[in-house]
């Protein structure tokens, strides 16, 4: 299980064999049911999380009850909430696998540890951060400059293996439409066709 965690911290720095398996031996490993939460609003969260097996949602429920989905983590993919992580402030969102999933747990206590010891930590959790806020702004410009239709095939597009694994209410509710309206964009993208 391991060894995925691995490669992808190898796709963005280099360790030593050492290093790599100390950094690794900070991780926890746990299994979470499909429907059980990894987090619920209103808790700290006390983890940053690796997946190396299944399918979470992160999101939160607006003011008006509907599901406001951020973002879907599967295999290879990490997932925290940072805001809550960082400031050890409750959190707004919750975390619930949507399959059986497995995931690598490592604390806020281990992660510090590991910037304090391993220094190239501290890069790899910047360069992924880059990453996250490049991934965060492109969703924001599609938001604000896309409509619902472009967005919903740039969603099919950018992420094949993780729309096979969804049902139609879930896209709906990452692209912030309702689920009647993605129904419409499915049938007028067929009749294209």
């Amino acid at each position: 299980m391991n060894n995925l965690l691995k490669q992808n911290i190898s796709s963005h720095i280099v360790l030593s064999a050492k290093e790599l398996e100390d950094f690794c031996n900070l991780f926890q490993q746990k299994s979470i049911k499909r429907k059980s939460f990894l987090l619920r609003a209103g808790e700290v969260c006390k983890f940053e999380g690796f997946v190396i097996k299944g399918l979470f949602r992160v999101y939160h429920i607006n003011s008006n009850g509907f599901d406001q989905i951020l973002y879907f983590a599967i295999e290879n993919w990490w997932i925290t909430d940072i805001d809550s992580f960082t400031n050890a402030i409750p959190s707004q969102l919750f975390i619930e696998a949507l399959e059986d999933s497995e995931v690598l747990l490592i604390s806020k206590k281990d992660k510090e540890f590991a910037y304090e010891n391993l220094p190239e930590i501290e890069k790899l959790f910047r360069i992924m951060t880059q990453k996250t806020h490049v991934a965060l702004q492109r969703r924001m410009i599609d938001n604000l400059g896309k409509t619902a239709d472009q967005r919903y095939l740039d969603f099919i597009e950018k992420y094949p293996q993780l729309f096979q694994r969804l049902s139609n209410l879930q896209i709906a509710a990452y692209l912030g439409i309702s689920h009647e309206f993605l129904s419409k964009i499915r049938r007028k993208i067929a009749g294209r066709k």
